[in-house]
């Protein structure tokens, strides 16, 4: 997989490293949903975005919608509970995770799902992880992002205003409570030029 990262001018380092957790900032959105910010929780990260774009078997998908079917607009990779992580820090990532929110979450982080958004053109439509519990129970979604930044959008499923939050290069954000059940959440097609992005979503087991 070929790609070009404009490379972020807040993170000149070669040392990949995971910052501490508890600079994270909590946003209270209604109806018992929260999301967590941190950004640049991975410093250095630019060069791994580079390695996983590059050595991570990533697949497209095609999918039905109105009587057609169709590409799926980004390239896919899953992680399931017996597999290695494609690089070590990404272990590190979801042990420090699954540690700072267990007394919340009460369950480890075990899967990781990749996407990689190749350019404006790619993008995901509303949603919220509704395959499995998480259409019942309320549960965590924690998304690292690398690469250049895309607008993550969240809105009430009830109706209401929309709130954006740029990720790349190292963000993160965990999407908390009732969030998936309550929330829907996606990051659009741009016309502006955009780079390259991978976000990995760490879930707990039977979330999707």
């Amino acid at each position: 997989m070929t790609t070009h990262l404009q490379a972020s001018l807040f993170d000149q380092t070669d040392d990949l490293r995971l910052g501490p957790l508890d600079g994270i900032r909590r946003t209270e959105l209604g109806h018992g949903a929260w999301i967590d910010v941190l950004p640049g929780w991975l410093g250095g990260s630019d060069p791994l975005f580079e390695q996983l774009a590059s050595e991570v078997p990533w697949r497209a998908e095609r999918r039905t919608m109105y009587d057609q079917v169709v590409d799926v607009p980004r390239l896919l990779a899953f992680y399931g509970v017996a597999d290695a992580l494609p690089h070590p820090v990404l272990t590190e990532a979801r042990e420090a995770l699954t540690a700072h929110y267990a007394a919340e979450l009460g369950e480890p982080f075990t899967t990781a799902g990749l996407c990689l958004y190749r350019d404006g053109r790619d993008s995901v439509a509303w949603h919220g992880d509704r395959i499995g519990r998480g259409a019942r129970e309320d549960t965590m979604v924690a998304i690292l992002s690398l690469g250049a930044p895309r607008d993550l959008l969240l809105r009430p499923m009830r109706g209401g205003g929309a709130v954006r939050r740029p990720l790349g290069h190292g963000d993160l954000i965990v999407m908390g409570g009732s969030c998936q059940r309550t929330w829907e959440h996606s990051v659009p097609k741009t016309a502006r030029a955009a780079g390259p992005r991978i976000s990995v979503q760490f879930r707990p087991h039977g979330v999707h």
